[in-house]
Parts: structure tokens; sequence; C-alpha cells
């Protein structure tokens, strides 16, 4: 587990330093990311070479997430966790569902990186309180984060080693984290955004060769004892054989678990990927559309002027196709996008318009109460999710129907998420497939009955809307 003192700490370049240089060495290795997160696990996927898997123990409980890792983890090599925010930081004053309390579920040591700016002997204080917080929580290293020059190094290690009795693995030198990994609003710029992945891995390499103690690293992971595998979980899988389910896949668009795409293959249906960016119209042959997350904003004036495209979703849509969309996919589906003192149009499926704020409109957990009738899950569903967005909906909240109650969370900040027109669901709720198995189901469902030409279309009759905006 790869935890920090606090968020920007480090663990993320620490992460990806580590996995690479383990690849380098020809060590296998598979990654984690603690917590609800796209982009670092983008990153950690990028890194890894394959797919980065989330563990929540919030969303999808303590079962559900120990059998992801135990599924994933890589018995011939080395399996790196990046933990999230302050490794004891967790929904509650105790912390529960905190970075720590997944390592100690995983019986995982964890290496603890610690932002050692303007600061000696102090980091020694610092690491001590993790230690002594939870002694269950096993601390097997330490990697130190934006040392100064050599003296600052030299007191750093030698306060920690002699106060705390752990090793120090890595030590970092203050280095532009803008130039390594640029950030922008929501966090890192995305790897499918930016411009040279291979100078990042140079870079990175470059960074963390030689200051990182790899053998020292893997002798401290194999020490772990051995893990229990918990009960295996029992999936039931829909039946959707037959099925075409659409899903847009480009840099604007990438926001996945991967858990949620593989749902819909386990279930028999064919993944049909295609791009808002390059293709002129969304598939005909589909029988369902999923749209994630990810940042329409940045490629605006690119999908506004793909009036094709923008045109066949909302025709799709007018003739009842279920289209289930998130975050990004609601932006898509607004009349415009506003940014930086310009408008986007959009697919002008919802009669409202979008704005993108400089700080987050929602971020952190998310709870619904589905309480009307919708194309995807039945009245009384509570589904747990996560947000986090800097957009917000403008305008008339009267204007569109909605199908949840928000109990956490901001939502489409009326109290309420979940916009429904005809078949189409649009919420700023992130949910994950193994945390809400209703949601392949509905999906599923949902197509299956689009293709049987029995779709159910919920017009939203009570704000005497059209089903479409004009």
């Amino acid at each position: 587990m790869v935890a920090g003192t606090s968020g920007d700490s480090g663990k993320t370049l620490a992460a990806l330093g580590l996995i690479l240089l383990a690849r380098e060495r020809a060590i296998p290795v598979v990654a984690f990311k603690k917590g609800p997160d796209y982009i670092d696990t983008a990153w950690l996927s990028w890194a890894s070479g394959g797919p980065a898997r989330n563990l929540d123990s919030f969303l999808m409980g303590w079962e559900s997430a120990a059998w992801s890792f135990f599924t994933r983890a890589e018995p011939a090599g080395l399996s790196v966790i990046e933990g999230n925010r302050g490794m004891y930081d967790g929904v509650d004053a105790q912390g529960t569902h905190s970075t720590a309390e997944l390592a100690k579920q995983l019986r995982a040591p964890v290496l603890l990186v610690v932002n050692a700016t303007k600061a000696t002997r102090t980091v020694a204080a610092l690491v001590l309180g993790c230690q002594k917080l939870d002694p269950e929580v096993r601390i097997g290293g330490v990697i130190l984060n934006q040392f100064g020059g050599r003296r600052h190094e030299r007191l750093l290690r030698g306060a920690v080693e002699e106060t705390c009795g752990v090793p120090v693995v890595g030590a970092v030198p203050r280095a532009n984290r803008e130039v390594l990994l640029p950030s922008r609003h929501l966090g890192l710029v995305t790897p499918d955004e930016h411009p040279d992945v291979e100078r990042v891995r140079g870079n990175v390499l470059a960074l963390f060769n030689d200051r990182l103690d790899l053998a020292r690293i893997l002798e401290i992971a194999r020490s772990a004892p051995p893990f229990v595998p918990p009960r295996a979980l029992s999936e039931t899988s829909e039946d959707g054989h037959g099925l075409r389910i659409g899903y847009l896949k480009d840099s604007a668009f990438t926001f996945y678990y991967p858990e949620n795409l593989e749902a819909i293959e386990k279930s028999g249906a064919s993944l049909v990927p295609f791009s808002a960016l390059l293709g002129t119209s969304a598939s005909d042959d589909v029988d369902a559309l999923y749209i994630g997350g990810g940042f329409p904003e940045t490629h605006g004036s690119q999908i506004s002027q793909n009036q094709p495209f923008l045109e066949s979703i909302r025709s799709h849509i007018a003739n009842g196709l279920p289209v289930y969309a998130e975050c990004g996919g609601l932006m898509l589906l607004a009349r415009a996008i506003n940014w930086r003192g310009r408008r986007y149009p959009m697919a002008r499926v919802f009669p409202v318009e979008v704005e993108v704020c400089g700080t987050p409109q929602g971020h952190g957990y998310s709870q619904l109460m589905v309480d009307r009738l919708n194309p995807f899950f039945p009245p009384g569903t509570r589904l747990r999710g996560h947000e986090f967005h800097y957009s917000r909906i403008m305008g008339d909240p009267g204007l569109f129907l909605t199908a949840c109650k928000v109990e956490r969370g901001t939502g489409c900040g009326t109290g309420r998420d979940g916009m429904i027109v005809n078949n189409c669901w649009a919420s700023y709720t992130h949910l994950h497939a193994l945390a809400t198995p209703a949601w392949i189901k509905g999906l599923i469902a949902a197509a299956r009955r689009f293709k049987s030409a029995k779709p159910l279309v919920f017009l939203p009759q009570d704000t005497g809307q059209s089903a479409l905006a004009s």
C-alpha cells in the first residue's frame, strides 16, 4: 500500500515510479487504487500495462473489495495499491473506510509517502504519529518526497530511522510536478489527453531511478502474511446474448470502471465503442448506449462542430433508445456547455445548459433513493456511488424530470439526481458495477426491451415540457 500523510503528498508519483521501475526489471506488477477515482487509476493502468482496479469498501463493502483484490493480485510479482487522501482519512472522524483500514483488511504493509518540504525532525513526528495511532497498521517503509538537498535528505533519513525504527526506502528531491504530471480541474491530465506519455515515462524513471530501494521494497512486500481470500462472490450474470451496447470511448470520455464494461461483456452482450470526436453519427445498430464521464468541456469546440453526431444522439433518444449517461455524459446531453466565457452547443436532449465553474460543485460519496419510474431502476432502489464535478446545471430545475432523491451528495443541485427523458437517464452520480449489481441488470433489461420493440418511454409529463428540448 502506497499511502500518504495527506492529499498531494506525492503518493501517485511514488506509485507510478515504483511500478515503472518494477516493469523495467521485468517484475510482473498489477495496480489498484483505493477509493473512487478515474484519473489516478488511468495513470496506474498506463504504468502497469493493464487495467488498474478500484478498491472501495464504502461503495462495494469489504468482501467485494477483498475479492476484487484477491482475483486480480499478482501472485508471482508485485501488487501496488495507491491509497487516497491521508492514510487515516475516511468518511468520519474515526477514519471509517480509510486507506489504513483497507491496508489492515488486505494485510498489506504500507509505504508511507511524506512531503518533507521545510521540515526535518518533524517528519519523524508525523511518521511516529501514524505508527502510534493504530499499531495494527504496519508501516514497512517511508518515502521522503520533496527534500531540498543532500544535507536535508541526510537529516530526514536519520530522524525517521532513529526515531521510528522504519527504513527510508526512497527519497525524491524537489521537482516540478507540473512537468512530470500536469494537472487541471478534477486532477491530473489523463493519459489519453497527454501529448507525450512516453516523455512522462522517461521523466518519472529518471526521477526515481537510484532513488527507490526496489530490493528493500520487494522484501517488505514479500513479508506480508498470507492473504486469506474471502468467500467467493456469487455473481449473477444477466442474459445479454444478442444485444449490442454502444459506449463513447475517446479522449473526451474516458471515465469507465473496467468492471462496468466487463459486466456488459460477461452478460454476453457485445460492446461497441465509438467516438464523439471522430465519428459522424452514433451507430444505428445498438440496443442501448452507455456514456461515461470525462472532459467534454476541454473538447467543446470539436464536439459542438460535430453536428451529425449530436443530431444522431438526439434522434436515437427520441426514438426510445435506452441511454445511460454519467456526469460528462449528462453534459453532452444538455443544450450547451459554458466554460471560460465560451458556449459550446451540445445534443439538446435536456432543456438545460451546464456551466463549468472554477471550484468543485459536487465532490465525494453520494447516495440516491429512486422514487420515480425510470428505464433502469425500480422505485425503492437505493444507489450508492460518488460524484466529482466542476459543472452545475443552470436554469429552472422545474424544466426536467428526475428519478432520484439525493440522500447524500449534490446531484443536479436541487436535492434530486437522475434526469429522465424518454428512455434516457443522466446523472452526476457514478456507479460501480460491483457496488451496484442493479446497474447491469437495469441496462440489459432496457436494451432487451428496446430490441424486442417494447421500450418503456418515460416522458416528463409532470413538467409540461416536450420529450426532447427544442
